[in-house]
């Protein structure tokens, strides 16, 4: 066998980097290499068409092994089985009990309860969890900020009372500080003294994680990743600071922290972000408690450096319109959480930016992940991105620019500073304003929106749905404390445009006037199509005209509001003032394309033109202004 391999690899001579950069340069013919081939990601660094091994050298990420510091490889060595959760809203115990215990019996082995404040005591709690085996699955527990702490002695007189072993339940309760002013603009509490009193009152349950990081918020709100990731160290370096500073032991106030961060659907790069999380936050505890590093591993200072993480899939890029595509996104978020070995999921089911969830959609939701573990084994393998070219690279790189913001909002005082400040909700809110941009001209694509709409979707009953009120968090007349996010979902101003198109009862209706070249017509008709039926418009494709004439005198039979040209550059000089002249105002004409001589097509009277480079959105809306009055 070794000698067959031998001979085998004998046969193929190694090819070098210059060789393939030759290659590569020759295939271009001329292009530059930089502006075709790479990808200039919004985290500010580079990423290059293909990695090799040389790629790994000096890289420390790849002396990292699963279970050991700094936990780049995962926090586990024998699996990377992780919760499924779901999320509960409580409205009556006793219902959500109900839900619970049949959701159990589902493949759910995480619970996250969302429960009333006024309504807490005992037997609030006793017909919460009836039947619940707490030592079974891990539970989650989020009430008002200012009940925290009653929560929390209600639920360990309560786990006392039914004899679990107390040092074997998971779960965590949802206190989170500065999350309250990120996304209500409300500063409430004494965050030291709640922590501190949140810590005494589960000193009896030290799995339960209750000091949240809610990089979700940062995620849902349209962070770039550097952005969430680096935020996120500077939230629990926080905590650590001011617990720390107030009395408590650093490995103690660490193993009561919990991270929640999105996922967002860059595939690879969020691999990369939670496995330079983990590292990253790993060497923050350690600076605290050097001796981390070293402790055995039962030791409760080697535990603490660990990272403990729950992921959830983004609402920033879900849609409304086309919204089965939403599975698509989540499913590839899951995969990528999965894979980067994060210790609880949710996945947000596919219909939430339109309606309560029901009984399909988080079943549906459940079985996203469900199928990662009991047909795909994502739990069986540790961290298979390990050795990886491209992904060790992209883990480098992006733990290099969230570490720079760490750094830089440290260097400012802290992440409580910069959130009183509102620099964190301006760094975020103008990636959120830039993503919109990119989206509205197609450089960011959410397919079934901005890209490949259904043509013949109509949005119906649904209507998006967003909170209100200072308790939703989003209602700007609200007397703030400091500035808040903003929380518009990318779809949001072109779900808009296609409600305000069905709203109006009238639908236009735009005719593709095909001739002249018969893959440029064809070319140029699909991505008319889909470029107007973004807007709802009803859109007619044709194979193709002889004449300018018959191709006018057809549109004007299915009384057309809009008229598309499509054809060649070339040939926009011969049909499109014909064209517009045989119109004659009756209908909207458009030329598909930026011919050289639309300049000449101008000074005739042609006003509008589509084509890659146009702003999607704004054109739209300006269409929208004349023909829907």
């Amino acid at each position: 066998m070794a000698d067959s391999k031998e001979k085998l690899f004998s046969d193929f001579s190694p090819i070098s980097t210059e060789e393939w950069m030759e290659k590569v340069i020759a295939d271009l013919k001329g292009a530059d290499y930089e502006k075709k081939l790479v990808w200039k990601t919004n985290e500010g660094f580079k990423v290059k068409p293909f990695y090799r091994m040389e790629d790994l050298e000096g890289l420390k990420t790849t002396d990292a092994l699963p279970g050991e510091f700094p936990y780049l490889r995962g926090t586990k060595k024998d699996n990377n089985e992780w919760f499924v959760r779901q999320e509960i809203r409580v409205e009556s115990p006793k219902e959500a009990n109900a839900k619970a215990l049949n959701i159990l019996n589902k493949g759910i082995d995480s619970l996250s309860f969302q429960v009333k404040a006024k309504e807490l005591s005992a037997e609030y709690i006793e017909t919460l969890l009836k039947d619940i085996c707490a030592e079974c699955v891990e539970l989650n527990f989020s009430t008002c900020q200012g009940h925290v702490v009653e929560l929390a002695e209600l639920l360990a007189a309560y786990f006392r009372k039914k004899g679990y072993d107390l040092s074997k339940l998971q779960g965590s309760i949802g206190y989170d500080f500065f999350n309250k002013m990120l996304t209500r603009g409300k500063e409430k509490g004494d965050m030291v003294a709640t922590a501190k009193a949140l810590i005494e009152a589960t000193a009896e349950l030290p799995r339960y994680r209750v000091l949240n990081v809610s990089a979700l918020t940062l995620n849902n709100a349209g962070a770039y990743i550097y952005q969430e990731l680096g935020y996120a160290l500077a939230w629990g370096n926080e905590y650590m600071n001011r617990l720390t500073d107030a009395g408590l032991p650093a490995a103690l106030v660490a193993g009561k922290m919990k991270f929640n961060f999105g996922i967002s659907s860059n595939y690879f790069l969020e691999i990369a972000k939670f496995r330079a999380a983990r590292m990253l936050w790993a060497n923050i505890v350690a600076t605290y408690t050097s001796e981390c590093k070293n402790k055995g591993e039962q030791d409760e200072c080697h535990n603490a450096a660990k990272m403990n993480i729950h992921a959830e899939t983004s609402t920033f890029n879900l849609t409304l319109f086309d919204a089965y595509v939403n599975l698509l996104r989540t499913q590839t978020e899951a995969m990528s959480a999965a894979l980067a070995g994060v210790d609880s999921m949710t996945v947000v089911p596919f219909d939430k930016t339109y309606e309560a969830s029901n009984e399909f959609s988080e079943r549906m939701a459940r079985n996203q992940q469900l199928l990662l573990k009991e047909e795909s084994h994502f739990d069986k393998v540790i961290d298979p991105a390990a050795g990886s070219y491209y992904i060790e690279n992209l883990t480098v790189a992006i733990a290099k620019q969230a570490w720079e913001l760490f750094l830089a909002v440290e260097e400012e005082g802290g992440f409580y500073n910069a959130v009183k400040a509102g620099k964190v909700q301006a760094a975020v809110n103008e990636s959120n304003d830039k993503r919109h941009a990119d989206v509205a001209k197609r450089k960011e694509v959410l397919l079934g929106t901005n890209q490949f709409p259904n043509f013949n979707e109509k949005a119906g009953e649904k209507k998006p749905v967003e909170a209100t009120g200072c308790c939703g968090g989003h209602d700007d007349t609200c007397e703030k404390d400091v500035p808040t996010l903003n929380f518009n979902r990318a779809a949001s101003e072109f779900e808009a445009l296609r409600l305000e198109t069905e709203a109006s009862g009238k639908r236009p209706k735009a005719f593709m006037l095909t001739i002249g070249n018969l893959a440029m017509r064809q070319a140029r008709a699909q991505f008319s199509c889909n470029f107007l039926a973004c807007a709802g418009y009803e859109v007619i494709d044709n194979l193709g005209f002889p004449t300018v004439e018959e191709g006018v005198e057809a549109a004007m039979a299915t009384k057309a509001d809009i008229v598309v040209l499509c054809s060649s550059d070339d040939e926009y000089a011969e049909y499109a003032v014909p064209t517009f002249k045989a119109l004659n105002g009756r209908a909207m004409f458009i030329v598909a394309g930026a011919p050289a001589c639309m300049d000449e097509l101008k000074a005739a009277g042609i006003e509008n033109f589509i084509h890659v480079r146009v702003n999607v959105l704004e054109t739209l809306k300006e269409y929208n202004a004349k023909l829907l009055k």
